[in-house]
C-alpha cells in the first residue's frame, strides 16, 4: 500500500522519465517551452509533482495526433498546474483538437484525391492543377513550371 507521504512525494526527472517513457532531455525541453513545471530542491535539482505524469501523457497523445507543440502549449495554459488534467479537461481539449483534425483530414483527403490528376503533367501551371496552381494563377508567367514561392 502506498503511504500518504509517497503520494505527495515529488518525482525526480529520472523518475518522471522512467514512468512516462519520455527522455530526460525531452522533459527539459517541455519545461523550457512551459508545457510542464518543476521546482528546485535545496540541492538545485528538479522535482516534479506527480500530476506532471498525466500532463506528459497528454502531450505525447497530442503529438501523436500531429498537433504542434505550440498548440499543445496554448491548450495546456488553460489547465491548472497544481493538479493532473481531469477527464473533463481532456474532453474540452479533445473536442477542440478533433475539429482541427477533422479539417486537416478533409484537406488531406482532398489533396490525395487530386494527386492522380497531377502526376505526369510536367507543367504545374496548367489550368487544371488544383494542387500547385489553383485557378491557373501562375499561367500569366508563361509556359513551363512556375511556383508560387518564386
Amino acid at each position: 500500500m502506498i503511504s500518504k507521504d509517497q503520494v505527495h512525494k515529488p518525482l525526480t526527472v529520472g523518475e518522471v522519465a522512467a514512468r512516462s517513457g519520455v527522455a530526460v532531455t525531452a522533459l527539459h525541453f517541455y519545461e523550457a517551452k512551459g508545457l510542464i513545471k518543476s521546482e528546485r530542491n535545496a540541492g538545485n535539482q528538479r522535482r516534479y509533482p506527480r500530476a506532471v505524469l498525466r500532463r506528459v501523457a497528454l502531450i505525447k497523445v497530442a503529438q501523436r495526433l500531429g498537433i504542434p507543440l505550440a498548440e499543445i502549449g496554448e491548450a495546456l495554459k488553460i489547465l491548472p498546474q497544481d493538479r493532473a488534467p481531469s477527464a473533463a479537461d481532456w474532453k474540452m481539449l479533445s473536442e477542440q483538437w478533433q475539429r482541427e483534425l477533422d479539417e486537416r483530414i478533409r484537406q488531406l483527403t482532398l489533396m490525395r484525391d487530386q494527386l492522380t490528376g497531377c502526376i505526369g503533367c510536367g507543367c504545374l501551371s496548367m489550368e487544371a492543377c488544383p494542387l500547385r496552381n489553383k485557378g491557373d494563377m501562375l499561367g500569366d508567367r508563361g509556359p513551363g513550371p512556375h511556383f508560387r514561392d518564386e
